[in-house]
């Protein structure tokens, strides 16, 4: 397996050593409504988002009317939804002829236009005007068009919720085979936003990633409330984050209860650039900012009374006390100061300098 180690979508630079790039996932939370697909794109580049993203459905494309009328009982986080499933993702569709306006909206903003395409027609009509093509987890099993949208040659971000290790090594392997550009993304697909998911959110799947695909980029695709999960995965190595993104938690609709609004999304940006700025390099030295404190919090060879030149330094004759200044002796070094000769006189309470001994 080849995976490539860094990826551009538009000009910014995908990589372990890159800042985590965020898409904000504007879903369906346009309600039907393209003007308010427009606003959550101004929106999402204001809170600090680098891509807004839609998905590319139509309800006919997706789901069976009839298929879910005789379903039963298992249907999550759908049994509250007030229309059919099918009338849902009818009213949600994101519009194939918006697609030239919300194109032209993100380029006039400095976003970066991504969908996710469900069916053949969706990956054709976009292909040309995206730099990267998203992967639902509902598709992982669906190998053709995995093919399908490899073979196009742009980055593949490929989410793989609900799915355990053989679906995800299937459809790794069946976009690698065409395409090494892949961004395998961590995801749990449960939309309910209970508390209780956290439990379930499974971060160290990336290390587990790590070990399965070497040199393969990560991310987290993700559906709880906040951002602890984003902190995370960043920790972890994720360089891709998506979340839902909308105006308002409190409005209707299949997608706003979970997702992030303008200032949570900035809150998350913020505290995610903090903690890349915190991890640093793992090298273990006297940092820039703390070499002061190496003075004032570390404790030097002091003496407890007045010596005088000639003097041999003995056990009870010496300290440990705070400051310790660059040429004193460390209480570790003592065995340079006792048994030793005094050069010049020092008053009680003083350090002995390095060079101020004999033997």
């Amino acid at each position: 397996m080849k995976f490539a180690k860094e990826i551009f979508i538009g000009k910014r630079r995908i990589a372990l050593d890159e800042p985590a790039y965020f898409i904000a996932d504007i879903a369906a939370n346009h309600d039907g409504d393209l003007e308010r697909a427009k606003n959550l794109i101004y929106l999402a580049k204001e809170a600090g988002a680098d891509c807004a993203k839609f998905q590319h459905f139509l309800a006919e494309k997706i789901v069976s009317d009839y298929g879910f009328k005789h379903l039963g009982g298992e249907q999550s986080h759908q049994k509250k939804w007030k229309k059919s499933v099918f009338e849902v993702y009818k009213e949600y569709e994101c519009r194939r002829e918006w697609n030239e306006e919300l194109i032209k909206t993100c380029n006039e903003v400095g976003i970066e236009f991504m969908t996710t395409p469900y069916d053949y027609a969706a990956v054709d009509e976009i292909k040309s005007f995206v730099d990267a093509i998203k992967i639902g987890s509902g598709d992982i099993t669906w190998i053709e068009f995995l093919e399908y949208v490899a073979k196009i040659g742009k980055p593949v971000l490929l989410a793989c919720g609900a799915s355990d290790m053989e679906d995800t090594t299937r459809a790794v392997l069946t976009v690698e085979k065409y395409n090494s550009q892949v961004i395998l993304m961590q995801c749990n697909t449960n939309y309910t936003a209970e508390l209780e998911n956290f439990k379930y959110i499974n971060l160290n799947v990336l290390n587990t990633f790590k070990e399965k695909f070497p040199g393969i980029l990560l991310g987290l695709s993700d559906h709880t409330k906040g951002y602890s999960t984003v902190l995370g995965a960043v920790t972890l190595g994720a360089r891709v984050i998506e979340k839902h993104f909308t105006d308002d938690n409190s409005r209707i609709g299949p997608d706003h209860h979970f997702a992030m609004n303008p200032q949570t999304w900035k809150d998350m940006v913020i505290a995610t650039r903090e903690l890349e700025a915190a991890m640093g390099d793992g090298i273990k030295r006297i940092e820039y900012n703390e070499r002061d404190t190496v003075v004032i919090q570390r404790r030097a060879i002091r003496l407890k009374c007045n010596k005088f030149k000639g003097d041999i330094i003995c056990e009870n004759d010496i300290e440990y006390l705070r400051p310790a200044p660059v040429d004193s002796y460390s209480p570790y070094e003592k065995e340079f100061v006792l048994g030793k000769k005094l050069l010049i006189n020092k008053n009680s309470g003083d350090y002995i300098k390095k060079g101020d001994l004999c033997d």
